[in-house]
């Protein structure tokens, strides 16, 4: 359908922005371009099917002046995330930016070349390998380097190495202790639910135009190819410690609990370059990702970005990232490294300070403002993570879902809800009219209140959707947070065109291979249909030949359990097979037939499998968000 204009009220708001913050400050796309070496053009990348998964030439909109469907602080950042191709950090270290959510650097050795932090698909990361060799020879991979265990910092390892050099030895994968486990089951315990609602985040059904997606903020959006895994070869478990590979000389700050479970830092002293991850980029981050995670920990990320500016502050003439473009400079660097830890240290504190007066996370976010100084710094505005949400995010790490207030310990759920306020107003017509002069008077987010109602109450009336649906896309225009702005706009598709699912599926192949036996038991426990369950029982032992260990399953009362421990009698069932091939329990299903032509030797009451099959209930990729 065609996207309806911006309202004078969304157009005012974007105005009154771009009054207000320091837009003739170029600094920022300076640094973006500088040390440019070239580019890929044209830019589309393609799978082994010849169907593209990345082209950053559908961004070449993103230039001159915001039009007003669009936040004017959200399009100068999109413009700067656009910018793409190889570029020079220092002599040495060069990375490829603009070939999918994040950047991949490569650090050269003695004799080739190391791969820091290789993109979220193969496609796009051996596209980026090749568009450094053509500027820079044809260097070998001499090792990998993973900073985080989130996909877009691990997915395109294929595309840089084969598993067959990383067992050789030939290439070492470096990353923090801890690495593989967070990993995949970030990837596979809730990865369906998060999938669905990373399609809303990334904007995945979105049109990339003025009325459409610009970006995440953190970067433009997600490439589509095949997501890898390679597990690391070499932990880094403290810091301080050191590493060379091919004579590049490395030194690590640990930062687990910041921008995710396991994080380090990185410094090349003989480069006098720090990387700095995700703990220092040019956004304010997630500290809850709007598609799903544990909340992450803002207090702690402040402490270690104390401790790298004492660790490294003195002596870095450069920081880069794993998104956006480096800052050069020790006096630049120290003066970015340290709003960044004012950042999260002033929304943690002061959320804490008024948890402690009473106030609720909706409160705290509505009023709560940043200092002036972190208000008029680009890199501290809300693009990819807002006050507003990780406010909140902070508030439930410390006091939960619950406000206080009886009246919300247990209230109806939506669909309830909806039919009750419905009713309150007069029905369901009445409803819409009252949202309908909410909308003429600019009042969105009333307006998008009170049709979620009735929408929830009464899924085929059309006026509500339609309305919603307008009212979601003004509330989209206006934001400065690109993720908000995919939300809003995903939701008006949704509602206009119907669910489009999951495009992005991080549960790859790859992910699911490297769970281990006790990871791989929690991802099938999980989708028990535990009322289906209750008067089922049924043990299963598992036998891992290569490496002697075994393992009790035990179904009982709806509930799927394990122990290592030595059990008295015999299951119902055994399976043996190599710690290796266990995987295919989640990938080849559990019929008896498919696990024998997998290696896996099935002894027993092979029944058992075809039980505990027909208790599975998977979860839906396409589940619906904005309707009931």
């Amino acid at each position: 359908m065609t996207p309806k204009p911006v309202s004078p009220t969304v157009a005012g708001q974007n105005q009154a922005l771009l009054n207000s913050l320091p837009f003739s400050d170029t600094q920022d796309f300076e640094d973006a371009k500088r040390g440019f070496l070239g580019k890929r053009a044209p830019s589309a990348i393609t799978n082994a099917e010849g169907t593209v998964v990345w082209d950053n030439d559908t961004y070449d909109f993103l230039r001159g002046d915001a039009p007003d469907t669009a936040n004017p602080s959200l399009w100068r950042q999109s413009t700067l995330n656009a910018i793409q191709g190889l570029f020079e950090v220092v002599p040495g270290i060069y990375q490829v930016r603009g070939f999918d959510l994040s950047n991949v650097t490569f650090i050269e050795g003695e004799t080739g070349v190391l791969v820091l932090d290789p993109l979220v698909t193969q496609e796009t990361a051996a596209a980026a390998l090749a568009l450094y060799r053509e500027h820079r020879g044809e260097r070998p991979v001499t090792g990998v380097l993973y900073t985080h265990p989130h996909v877009d910092h691990f997915g395109g390892v294929r595309g840089v190495t084969t598993q067959e050099d990383v067992d050789a030895g030939r290439v070492p994968v470096i990353a923090p202790a801890e690495f593989t486990e967070h990993a995949v089951s970030e990837n596979v315990y809730a990865g369906t639910a998060m999938s669905r609602r990373s399609a809303y985040m990334f904007g995945a059904a979105l049109a990339r135009s003025p009325h459409g997606a610009l970006g995440t903020g953190l970067a433009q959006t997600v490439a589509t190819g095949n997501i890898t895994l390679i597990a690391p070869t070499l932990d880094i478990t403290e810091t301080g410690q050191t590493e060379t590979v091919d004579g590049v000389r490395m030194v690590f700050q640990m930062a687990p609990g910041t921008e995710a479970p396991a994080e380090v830092l990185v410094y090349f002293p003989d480069h006098k370059a720090l990387c700095a991850a995700e703990d220092a980029t040019h956004t304010l981050h997630n500290l809850l990702t709007l598609r799903g995670a544990l909340v992450r920990d803002p207090h702690a990320w402040s402490n270690y970005l104390t401790e790298t500016i004492d660790l490294f502050g003195g002596e870095a003439e450069v920081v880069f990232a794993s998104h956006h473009w480096p800052t050069w400079g020790n006096e630049r660097v120290v003066t970015f490294l340290s709003e960044q830890r004012d950042l999260y240290a002033y929304l943690h504190d002061q959320c804490l300070r008024l948890i402690n007066k009473g106030w609720t996370g909706i409160e705290i976010a509505e009023e709560l403002k940043l200092p002036p100084v972190l208000e008029q710094a680009w890199h501290a505005r809300g693009y990819y993570g807002s006050v507003s949400h990780n406010l909140k995010a902070i508030y439930q790490r410390y006091m939960g879902w619950y406000d206080g207030n009886p009246a919300h310990l247990w209230q109806h759920p939506p669909v309830e809800q909806g039919k009750r306020y419905v009713e309150l107003g007069g029905g369901a017509d009445a409803v819409v009219e009252k949202a309908r002069v909410a909308f003429e008077a600019g009042d969105f987010r009333w307006s998008a209140e009170i049709l979620s109602h009735v929408v929830f109450a009464q899924p085929d009336h059309t006026a509500a959707r339609e309305l919603l649906a307008g009212t979601f896309e003004q509330l989209g225009y206006g934001a400065e947070n690109g993720v908000w702005r995919n939300i809003y706009l995903s939701g008006a598709t949704e509602l206009r065109e119907g669910k489009f699912g999951t495009p992005t599926v991080s549960a790859s192949a790859d992910v699911i291979s490297a769970l281990t036996p006790e990871m791989l038991f929690d991802a099938i426990a999980i989708q028990i249909d535990g009322p289906k369950a209750w008067d089922e029982k049924l043990t299963i032992d598992v036998v891992l030949t290569d490496t002697g260990r075994r393992y009790r399953l035990r179904l009982a009362n709806g509930a799927l359990t394990y122990s290592p421990a030595a059990q008295r009698g015999d299951a119902d069932v055994t399976l043996a097979t190599t710690a290796r091939a266990l995987p295919v329990l989640a990938t080849g299903g559990l019929r008896a037939d498919s696990l024998a032509k997998a290696g896996i030797e099935v002894t027993g009451d092979a029944s058992v499998l075809s039980r505990l099959a027909g208790l599975l209930d998977p979860g839906d990729p396409d589940f619906s968000i904005v309707t009931p």
